[in-house]
């Protein structure tokens, strides 16, 4: 059959084979720049909205908001160029991962200034700053930074 070819059991149309192949050998540079690209601006509007609800009252609250495009913008040049994808996204992802990093204490701190503090746990893990969510914007920034040391698809 034309554009299919044996892959031990069964036939595979040539483009998800290829596919398969760059995973196997570390080859997705430019689908992990897109993954990292439509993470931060996803997480980038989240973010934007939980913290307009609690009415931006720290002003660390704007560097999530402000590295969201940033990364965004690097992760899309990492995409289309080679070169952009090994100086400009580690830099911009490593910047969002030491802002997620730092977001984690902060958003601990505020749950420890909640009324009970952490003897108070459940609630106010319920009620206060998502302890877990600037993990995520870390996720997105490692995501960038797994991008720029894999090797380009063929």
């Amino acid at each position: 059959m034309a554009g299919l070819r044996r892959t031990g059991r069964r036939a595979l149309p040539a483009a998800p084979e290829r596919l398969i192949d760059d995973v196997r050998h570390g080859r997705f540079e430019r689908a992990m720049s897109a993954c990292a690209a439509t993470g931060a601006l996803v997480t980038t509007a989240e973010i934007y909205f939980e913290h307009d609800k609690a009415s931006f009252g720290d002003p660390w609250m704007w560097v999530p908001i402000a590295l969201g495009p940033v990364q965004a913008v690097a992760a899309t040049a990492g995409f289309f160029r080679k070169g952009a994808a090994k100086t400009v996204l580690p830099v911009a992802s490593l910047l969002v991962v030491a802002n997620g990093l730092h977001g984690t204490y902060l958003h601990a701190r505020g749950i420890g200034q909640k009324p009970g503090g952490w003897r108070n746990f459940r609630y106010n893990m319920e009620m206060g700053p998502p302890l877990f969510a600037p993990l995520l914007v870390t996720l997105v920034g490692g995501m960038g930074l797994l991008a720029a040391i894999l090797r380009r698809e063929r």
